[in-house]
């Protein structure tokens, strides 16, 4: 059996090792999953690149689907042959996050997914989606459930609806599906025209290169009839938070998902009271709203949009690859 453990931070570090198949048994209450695919977050590269410590040799990746092919003892949710994928959060299992329940994160706490087998927990999976392939089950867990908590669960997105996505990662275009796939009028963000092309051939009506219009909240608004949008996904943080809320209807909702432009930064307070914004800090979610989001997806035309898929041996270049910042989705491994 195959595993990627990070021998010391950085890409290069990424080490193979070998381990009989003996040790990975199911005990009471687990069940045993072989991994078929795998995919790249952020959260990946910053523990891999060593912007999150973690302890010597820890096996990264937070994302897989795979098959079960063995069960323990007292196992009730799923069987040999079923069709699995993980979830970030192990412990949260449903309800509002506690710092209990979100401080595991497989991949950074404990070991991840970077490896053929898996011995866990029955409560740590779900069934992946039917239809779906193990490489688009993978998308999910993080990326997908991200956008379907900050869409469905925080911001009661409705039809009719104006969501504003800022770039083209898997977070974004899961929620320009999303959207779309409720009835809502999409606006999409980049500093690629190429990659605008692509957002709007997937469901965006409108579209907006922030590198050549720096004030595009105002444009993003202005497009609306001045009224503003009613969802904003952030992905950047502290440089584009000021345009998100200037693209904001009074009442809005901005979903703070990402920090790409730093930690911290000035928030133009009198412009959230005045429009009287919703601010909600989204940290993925639980398996419960994990379950919600695989029935709404078998009821939908959805797909993940998979930028390239890499051999799990050829972690390394997958890694470089997602560092580019050149791809347009998801980033995949295949076991």
């Amino acid at each position: 059996m195959r595993i990627f453990q990070l021998a010391a931070p950085g890409i290069d570090n990424l080490v193979r090792t070998e381990q009989k198949d003996g040790t990975c048994e199911p005990g009471p209450g687990e069940i045993c999953v072989r991994l078929r695919a795998a995919s790249l977050n952020f959260h990946d590269y910053a523990v891999v690149a060593g912007f999150i410590p973690v302890a010597p040799n820890r096996i990264p990746l937070s994302d897989a689907a795979g098959e079960v092919i063995a069960c323990g003892g007292d196992v009730t949710a799923f069987a040999p042959g079923d069709r699995v994928m993980t979830t970030f959060y192990p412990a949260w299992q449903d309800g509002r996050p506690a710092p209990h329940l979100t401080r595991l994160i497989t991949g950074d706490r404990n070991d991840g997914y970077a490896r053929d087998k898996v011995c866990a927990p029955e409560s740590w999976f779900t069934k992946a989606p039917a239809g779906y392939s193990h490489e688009e089950a993978a998308t999910l867990p993080c990326a997908a459930l991200t956008a379907w908590r900050s869409l469905i669960e925080e911001g009661r997105l409705k039809s009719g609806d104006t969501v504003l996505v800022q770039g083209t990662g898997g977070v974004s275009l899961f929620a320009v599906q999303l959207a779309k796939n409720a009835g809502a009028r999409v606006i999409a963000t980049s500093s690629s025209d190429a990659k605008l092309a692509r957002a709007q051939a997937l469901g965006a009506d409108h579209v907006i290169n922030y590198r050549t219009d720096p004030q595009w909240g105002v444009t993003a608004k202005e497009i609306i009839g001045g009224e503003g949008v009613d969802h904003v996904i952030e992905v950047g943080g502290p440089q584009t938070l000021g345009q998100s809320i200037a693209a904001c209807r009074v009442g809005g909702h901005i979903a703070l998902i990402g920090v790409l432009t730093g930690v911290s930064g000035d928030v133009p307070t009198a412009e959230i009271f005045k429009s009287q914004l919703k601010i909600s800090g989204i940290g993925v979610g639980n398996r419960r709203q994990q379950q919600d989001m695989v029935r709404a997806l078998e009821a939908s035309d959805i797909r993940p949009v998979i930028d390239r898929a890499f051999d799990l041996d050829d972690i390394q270049d997958a890694f470089r690859h997602l560092e580019s910042q050149t791809h347009f989705g998801k980033i995949v491994l295949t076991f």
